[in-house]
């Protein structure tokens, strides 16, 4: 199960769809084990980048128990929904199949620290104080901002929650003064993962992030990206993340990020299709072009990441 110490890279898998939007399971097979080629500590289903608002009730879970089955290493499932019913319908059942915790994103709405503070209260309460979770701040989705103190609060409150997933933006000040609350003794340790596509990765490790949450189509450059960190190859760690950083704001961008993202993991042979299920559209060829001229830089800048031409 997942404690305070996780640390690396916890990759935000995509869910595999065919062209007609049935589930393909060959594709969720080869994602799960490719996650664990390229050294990932494990990965999460069911994110905001899983087109889990798509999936029915039936689908979330089977996928969920196909990907725990799968893995070999600790699996995170999204279970943010509207309602507390929901959550719990689908957070207790896989805890029993095995996955390491779930994660929890705040309902849109809600203003004011008290009222978020009684929500991730009553979420917990919902799905049992027993299962651990991941805290997802992600405003720029949400609509739902946490100062640090609220952070602090909702941590002191809750000794479930064992993950920050950090993608405020900016956010850097943030982990710095959770850092700090550590430091003090006004907060209990909590783990720090990081999203947002890695784009700030190199400057959040250094504030004191353990690793990364989040789904760029490369994730063993995060691995290697976090390894050189802790390791004090700060400058290595760098140059390898500069290489990348082109890609990784290109398939960060607002509504085709994640068609970006299945472009290229069908490019690295682990989908049979790039499709969304619907609504969702694919990229153009212009685009297309666009992410074939930085595979090819990349690929000249770090051959280890080349790709076959398409």
């Amino acid at each position: 199960m997942l404690d305070s110490t996780a640390a690396g890279v916890f990759a935000i898998a995509p869910t595999p769809f065919h062209p007609d939007g049935a589930i393909d399971w060959d594709s969720l097979d080869r994602l799960a084990d490719f996650y664990g080629q390229t050294g990932c500590n494990g990965f999460t289903v069911l994110g905001v980048l899983g087109e889990a608002p798509k999936l029915d009730a039936a689908e979330a879970l089977a996928i969920a128990k196909r990907a725990i089955a799968r893995a070999g290493r600790p699996v995170i499932v999204g279970v943010s929904a509207p309602g507390f019913a929901a959550m719990r319908a689908l957070a207790r059942p896989v805890m029993e199949m095995g996955a390491a915790g779930v994660m929890i994103a705040p309902a849109a709405g809600l203003r004011g620290d008290d009222q978020i503070a009684t929500w991730f209260r009553d979420a917990v309460d919902a799905i049992g104080g027993d299962i651990p979770w991941v805290l997802q701040d992600f405003p720029l989705v949400t609509g739902v901002s946490m100062t640090p103190q609220l952070i602090r609060r909702i941590v002191n409150e809750n000794p479930s929650l064992k993950i920050i997933k950090h993608e405020d933006w900016p956010g850097l000040e943030k982990i710095t003064a959770l850092r700090g609350f550590e430091r003090d003794g006004a907060m209990r340790r909590t783990a720090i993962l990081v999203g947002n596509n890695g784009l700030f990765l190199d400057f959040e490790l250094a504030r004191g992030a353990d690793g990364a949450n989040t789904g760029y189509a490369f994730p063993d450059m995060l691995v290697q990206a976090v390894k050189l960190s802790r390791e004090g190859a700060r400058d290595a760690a760098q140059d390898l993340f500069d290489a990348h950083l082109p890609l990784l704001r290109y398939e960060h961008q607002p509504g085709i990020g994640l068609a970006v993202r299945k472009y290229i993991l069908k490019r690295r042979g682990i989908l049979a299709s790039d499709a969304l299920r619907k609504p969702g559209a694919a990229l153009s060829p212009t685009a297309q072009a666009e992410v074939e001229y930085l595979l090819a830089r990349l690929g000249r800048r770090c051959p280890q990441f080349a790709l076959a031409a398409s």
